[in-house]
């Protein structure tokens, strides 16, 4: 076997025991397909009927209006009063996933 050959090998299996350690985002929102989020569409009141009262609620920002509710696993954004999305929250600090947007100084 040619030197090259055994060193990439040798990293393959380097970087197979590495992965384990990190748990991907995606994964875990794949497998939470059964962790019922709010879907796009459903308004803030079949939101607040189905998962309560959130966390905490943040003022709507920018035109069109863009509001965020933080739930304990996930985070809903609306625009008006519309689903857009809803985010899972990274689970531990070790969790591979989207990086914060950077907040614009003020």
């Amino acid at each position: 076997m040619k030197s090259a050959n055994v060193a990439v090998i040798l990293f393959g299996l380097g970087m197979a025991t590495a992965l384990p350690a990190e748990t991907l985002l995606i994964e875990r929102a794949q497998k939470a397909q059964v962790t019922a989020t709010p879907s796009r569409g459903s308004t803030m009141d079949s939101v607040r009927a189905q998962y309560g009262e959130p966390a905490q609620a943040h003022a709507a920002v920018g035109q069109p209006p863009i509001t965020r509710w933080d739930y304990p696993a996930f985070a809903v954004y609306f625009e008006h009063r519309h689903v857009i999305n809803s985010v899972l929250h990274k689970s531990h600090e070790f969790e591979v996933g989207p990086r914060r947007v950077a907040q614009p100084a003020r």
